[in-house]
């Protein structure tokens, strides 16, 4: 009985809300297929859970991922004037 849960932060789309219903079932078909084919697990018994996280809530490298990708940027940025 695998659970498989899946984080995402809401952005993306026209409003910023994250990912579309369309765009979830997606990822729950492609995953439960994919432990399906890997693992022969039994689609009916596997669970996958999405969660969608707002960027304040999100952090990578000590950093909110809005100055991590903005530090990232400055970092590229200055890279590409040399």
């Amino acid at each position: 009985m695998p659970y498989v849960n899946i984080k995402v932060t809401k952005e993306g789309g026209p409003d910023n809300s994250g990912p579309s219903p369309a765009q979830k079932a997606e990822l729950i078909a492609g995953v439960t297929e994919l432990l399906s084919q890997v693992l022969n697990k039994n689609p009916a018994t596997t669970f996958v859970v999405i969660d969608e996280v707002s960027l304040e809530e999100w952090g990578i490298g000590g950093l909110p991922v809005t100055d991590y990708r903005k530090l990232l940027a400055d970092q590229a940025s200055a890279g590409a004037d040399q």
